[in-house]
């Protein structure tokens, strides 16, 4: 009976219960069904990506937006490619999300991109003659509508003009004037555009909201330029600075001043080394990075932030392992009653939103009516001071850390078996001994990856530094480097502060922190498997 039963069929048939076996690729209507849906919102979202680019003339993301769309549709059209299947999304949201940033933003670090270093040669060349457009008598005037390309506080602002004698409408872009068909505008009963498809009509709020940007908008045309003049009417005028391609300078018409194209600094400069306001973008090689130590003003409060970004993270990290181990062995203790209570009780700041509680804690440290001052009989000025002022943003560091050290070291200390300590007991050590030779470096091996990226999280901790003291306090003599300013929150400060956006020296920067945490991080790594070497 069982060599009978050994030699029967150990497999079904094929067509066993009706059901043909699935072949290897195959796929049910429904999922064909989506298959092709996403691939065609792939398909649509492609061509809506590359009429812009097209139009913008960007040869080199056409064709990466080629081969990315081809190579989905190759890997899913196909039954085979099955591993691709999985690996391209994750690979392609990788490259975009990840590696294109950081590529990017090396790329700027090496260019002078910012405040009047925004556009080519050519819009700088646009924008100068655009601003020097003055109007003569005979100069056509319009009737004026301000629009915008899609959103009205982010879109690009065009100009609608109606020339009421010759009752013709124009389209004005940074590119160049276009005729309207009557058709396809509505004009109000003052001759001005009040509405065309596919742009916004500003109403005065928002035209006053983008004032200064339309205040320096032109429409280049044959003889010259168009220009606003207040919110309801334009004129054409002459460009009293004109580029001369063959010199490759301007030249101002009325008091026959020249200023020089200088391809390494950006700018059109005159014989007295002045330049003209707007430039352009050039790289500028290493230079950003070298103003960090050869430009006084930048070296002098660089590395005094430096040290205390440095000191900021280390003590971040120091001070809120430090209570929370503490308070994870006192609850640890099987002795201890109500040990859920006391934890959840403990944890309640890190369950509140961080943002919010920053903000709390900033007005807890102010002078007059802060809370701290107020239960302590003290009359410090906690923000105001440098070093008052870095003590408060590292108690708050120290309050808002210490609930996720604790769970992390609760955790940890769980895990190490407890006969280690007990035979350690037997052997006549000492608690204190026992918890320092044997507890506390099994404890350092588990949690050293993450004090590791706690400490790369605090060095760039851009949150509770901005939102308690926004880097200050400030010394008097530099409203761009403060006392508890971090390299994160002075490098955004520089991008996008009251001074001027200087996005290419942000970009090193950023570069420069990247290099700072990327080495400290390989060397506590290093550390941490000598550790590991040790405690085997």
């Amino acid at each position: 009976m069982a060599s009978s039963l050994q030699q029967a069929p150990q497999t079904s048939t094929p067509h066993e219960g009706g059901r043909r076996p699935r072949s290897r690729g195959s796929t049910t209507v429904v999922g064909q069904v989506v298959k092709t849906t996403l691939l065609a919102v792939v398909g649509a979202i492609a061509v809506a990506a590359a009429l812009p680019l097209v139009a913008a003339g960007e040869w080199l993301l056409l064709a990466v937006l080629v081969l990315v769309t081809a190579l989905l549709f190759w890997v899913y059209l196909s039954p085979r490619h099955v591993p691709l299947k999985y690996l391209v999304p994750g690979t392609l949201f990788l490259l975009a999300f990840q590696l294109f940033p950081v590529v990017y933003t090396v790329s700027i670090a090496f260019t002078n991109y910012g405040d009047a270093h925004r556009g080519s040669k050519e819009d700088a060349v646009r924008a100068i003659e655009g601003a020097s457009v003055q109007q003569l008598p005979d100069s056509p005037t319009y009737e004026l509508s301000i629009a915008t390309e899609g959103d009205p506080a982010t879109g690009d602002v065009v100009f609608l003009l109606t020339d009421t004698a010759q009752d013709e409408y124009f389209l004005g872009t940074a590119e160049g004037l276009e005729e309207l068909d009557p058709d396809d505008v509505e004009v109000g009963s003052t001759g001005r555009i009040t509405a065309l498809d596919g742009y916004t009509v500003l109403d005065l709020g928002q035209a006053t909201a983008r004032d200064a940007e339309i205040s320096t908008f032109s429409v280049p045309t044959d003889g010259g330029a168009i220009r606003n003049q207040g919110l309801s009417s334009a004129y054409e005028g002459a460009a009293r600075q004109q580029y001369d391609a063959g010199c490759d300078c301007i030249t101002d018409a009325q008091s026959g001043q020249v200023w020089t194209a200088d391809e390494e600094v950006g700018y059109f400069v005159d014989e007295n080394g002045d330049n003209l306001a707007q430039g352009w973008r050039v790289g500028v090689g290493l230079e950003n990075f070298a103003a960090v130590v050869t430009n006084p003003t930048i070296s002098q409060y660089f590395f005094q932030i430096l040290v205390w970004n440095l000191a900021f993270a280390a003590l971040s990290v120091l001070l809120t392992f430090a209570a929370g181990l503490f308070m994870a062995v006192v609850l640890n203790h099987p002795r201890l009653r109500g040990q859920r209570l006391y934890r959840s009780l403990l944890i309640l700041p890190y369950a509140m939103p961080a943002f919010a509680m920053l903000l709390v804690w900033r007005d807890m440290f102010n002078t007059d009516f802060g809370l701290v001052n107020r239960l302590l009989g003290l009359d410090v000025n906690w923000l105001g001071e440098p070093w008052t002022a870095r003590v408060a943003v590292l108690l708050v560091q120290l309050w808002m850390g210490y609930p996720y050290m604790f769970l992390v070291a609760t955790g940890a200390l769980q895990a190490i078996p407890a006969d280690l300590t007990e035979a350690a007991g037997v052997d006549g050590a000492r608690p204190g001994y026992a918890f320092r030779t044997i507890t506390f470096p099994l404890l350092l091996v588990a949690l050293s990856p993450l004090l590791i990226t706690s400490f790369a999280f605090n060095f760039n901790n851009f949150n509770a530094v901005y939102l308690i003291t926004e880097g200050g306090p400030f010394p008097a003599d530099n409203p761009q480097a403060g006392a508890t300013d971090l390299l994160i929150t002075y490098t955004y400060r520089l991008a996008f502060g009251v001074g001027g956006a200087q996005y290419g020296f942000a970009a090193a920067i950023s570069v420069l922190i990247f290099l700072i945490v990327a080495v400290m991080s390989i060397l506590m790594f290093r550390r941490t498997r000598a550790l590991e070497e040790v405690n085997r």
